[in-house]
């Protein structure tokens, strides 16, 4: 998977005041960016997640009902994800 870097200035006063350590910051701005992105519609779970680099959706949606962003998942959405599961451990 290929990465970007960006470069953000911010004002150093914010630093003072986010809930996080300076070497914590990266994450932590990437896993906000995601959910928010995620909760304007403009990524997917998937992309949300991979973004926030997390291993697979189900952290990805622990960490948006944390961040109070709920997620439209279906029972259909749950059967699909079981008939795969069932596909992969036959």
């Amino acid at each position: 998977m290929r990465h970007t870097t960006l470069n953000i200035e911010m004002p150093a006063s914010i630093l003072t005041t986010l809930p996080v350590s300076r070497k914590q910051l990266p994450d932590y701005i990437l896993k906000t960016l995601a959910v928010e992105l995620f909760r304007e519609g403009k990524l997917s779970l998937g992309k949300a997640r991979e973004l926030a680099g997390l291993p697979d959706k189900w952290e990805m949606i622990r960490l948006l009902g944390e961040r109070g962003c709920s997620v439209n998942y279906t029972a259909d959405d749950a059967e699909v994800d079981i008939e795969s599961l069932d596909r992969l451990l036959a």
